[in-house]
C-alpha cells in the first residue's frame, strides 16, 4: 500500500499546478480531475494485481457489489480534496485503506504537496513521516479543538451548538487525520460523507484511541451496500458521549 501510494502521489505531482483536464460529476457539484483517473487506474492495478482476491470501492470507478462478499476490500479515494488539488493549494491527499470484516485495518494518506505520508496498522500504531502519533488531549479547562461544519450545526438542538469551530481544510481524510495527530480534539461529519472518505484516517484514529461514530455512537463499518453516511464524528472515546449530546432529541420526546 504504501508503494501504491507512493506510485500515486508521483501522478498527482504530474499533474499538480499544471491545468489538468476537468469535468464534473453528481449533477455538477464534484469536480473530477485527469489525475484522479488515472491515479485511480494505477493504484486499482499496482493493489489488485498484488492482491487479485481483494474487493474493490473507489470514488472514481463504477461500484461492484462484488466486493460485498469479499472478506477483505481496498476502500480508496485517488485524490481528496479535488477542488483544492485543481486549485493549486496544497490539502489534498490519495488515501488508500484496507478494510477486512468490516473494519479498518491498513491506512496510507500521501500528501505529497505537503510532503506527508501518513501510514497505520491495526495494532501496530500510527505515524506521520515515521513519527509516531502520540495525541495529547485539551489542557484541563481548556476549549475543546472542535470542527463543526454548518450542516452539523443545523442538525444539533437549539443552543447546545459550539461557539467556536476551527476550520477544517478540504481533505476530510487529512481533516479527521489531524484528529488521530492532536492537532483537534473532534472533527463533526457532515451527511454524504462517504467510506472512501474516512478507511484510511479511521486506522490512525483506532489506533491512537479515537472512534468515528455515527449519532447515535454506534462505531463505523465499511464495506456496506451503500457507502454513504448521514452525520459522524471523529473523537477521543472518552469524549463521544459529550460531544454527541447535542445531536441527541431533548429528554421525553
Amino acid at each position: 500500500m504504501l508503494e501504491a501510494a507512493e506510485n500515486a502521489a508521483r501522478i498527482a505531482m504530474s499533474f499538480f499546478r499544471r491545468d489538468p483536464g476537468v469535468w464534473y460529476k453528481n449533477g455538477d457539484r464534484s469536480p473530477v480531475s485527469e489525475a484522479d483517473i488515472a491515479i485511480d487506474k494505477k493504484l486499482k492495478h499496482l493493489l489488485l494485481g498484488a492482491r487479485p482476491d481483494y474487493g474493490w470501492l473507489s470514488e472514481e470507478a463504477e461500484d461492484d457489489d462484488r466486493r460485498l462478499s469479499r472478506r477483505r476490500v481496498f476502500v480508496v479515494d485517488p485524490i481528496d480534496g479535488t477542488r483544492a488539488y485543481i486549485g493549486g493549494r496544497k490539502d489534498w491527499c490519495v488515501s488508500i485503506g484496507l478494510v477486512e470484516d468490516g473494519v479498518p485495518v491498513a491506512g496510507v494518506l500521501a500528501a505529497p504537496a505537503r510532503k506527508e505520508i501518513w501510514k497505520a496498522v491495526r495494532g501496530g500504531g500510527a505515524h506521520l513521516n515515521d513519527v509516531a502519533l502520540n495525541p495529547t488531549g485539551a489542557e484541563a479547562g481548556s476549549a475543546l479543538r472542535l470542527v463543526v461544519p454548518d450542516a452539523v450545526k443545523r442538525a444539533m438542538r437549539t443552543g447546545h451548538a459550539p461557539k467556536d469551530s476551527l476550520p477544517g481544510g478540504p481533505s476530510l481524510a487529512l481533516r479527521v487525520a489531524a484528529v488521530a495527530s492532536g492537532e483537534f480534539d473532534a472533527v463533526y461529519i457532515r451527511p454524504h460523507s462517504n467510506e472512501w472518505d474516512l478507511a484510511a484516517a479511521d486506522v490512525m484514529l483506532r489506533e491512537t484511541g479515537h472512534e468515528i461514530v455515527g449519532q447515535a455512537g454506534d462505531l463505523m463499518r465499511y464495506n456496506e451496500p451503500d457507502p454513504s453516511r448521514s452525520i459522524l464524528l471523529a473523537a477521543r472515546r472518552d469524549l463521544i458521549p459529550e460531544l454527541l449530546a447535542p445531536l441527541q432529541p431533548p429528554v421525553g420526546h
